[in-house]
């Protein structure tokens, strides 16, 4: 089809193209504008929110801290292991798809975490103060929590990974076991009539 050409529906391809690109610079733009909104925004809100909970003590810093770094890691994980398990089953996808966004719904207080230590905005270096003053050792007990429950989601995986590798392995081997026939032992009488039961 040329870009002259008319689609079915009345349409030219060129006026259909036109459409896509426009549409695809505004989803881009109003992206942008999004990002730097919440740029601006989450790592000063976030670090209020923990600084709230936290009150400038060393233990609330290292158990939140520890807290959100370990559920905010494992659940999500654990969640993302289900959506690649359940994909080709049936209504895998739909359930897969639910576990994604519920995933990356749980990972949210990380990832507020992570705009502050990895930002190098004012906001980012404003949450930075906020959390050096008022939420103290949060930022390391944070970390220590998603390390330990990475290794947790690891463990849970070699032992998924070496589930199916067996359970792959006995159904090869059963497939190809040849049938078995049952042989008569011996000092056992064959019971199949003979001619001469018969006479």
């Amino acid at each position: 089809m040329t870009s002259s050409e008319v689609r079915p529906d009345g349409k030219s391809s060129a006026t259909v193209w036109r459409n896509r690109i426009i549409g695809g610079v505004v989803l881009v733009v109003v992206l942008v504008v999004t990002y730097l909104i919440l740029a601006a925004f989450i790592p000063r809100w976030w670090a209020q929110r923990i600084a709230e909970m936290v009150s400038g003590s060393f233990g609330k810093g290292i158990g939140w801290g520890f807290l959100l770094g370990a559920v905010c890691t494992i659940v999500p994980l654990l969640l993302l292991l289900f959506a690649v398990l359940m994909w080709r089953r049936r209504a895998g996808k739909f359930l897969a798809g639910a576990a994604v966004v519920l995933a990356v719904l749980l990972a949210i207080p990380n990832l507020m975490t992570l705009s502050i230590v990895l930002g190098n905005n004012s906001a980012a270096h404003a949450g930075e103060r906020v959390l050096d003053v008022d939420a103290p050792a949060f930022r390391g007990a944070c970390l220590a929590g998603a390390i330990t429950a990475a290794l947790v989601f690891l463990s849970v995986v070699f032992f998924v990974v070496r589930g199916q590798v067996r359970r792959k392995k006995a159904a090869g081997q059963t497939a190809s076991a040849p049938p078995t026939t049952a042989t008569p032992t011996p000092g056992t009488r064959d019971s199949t009539p003979t001619r001469q039961d018969h006479l």
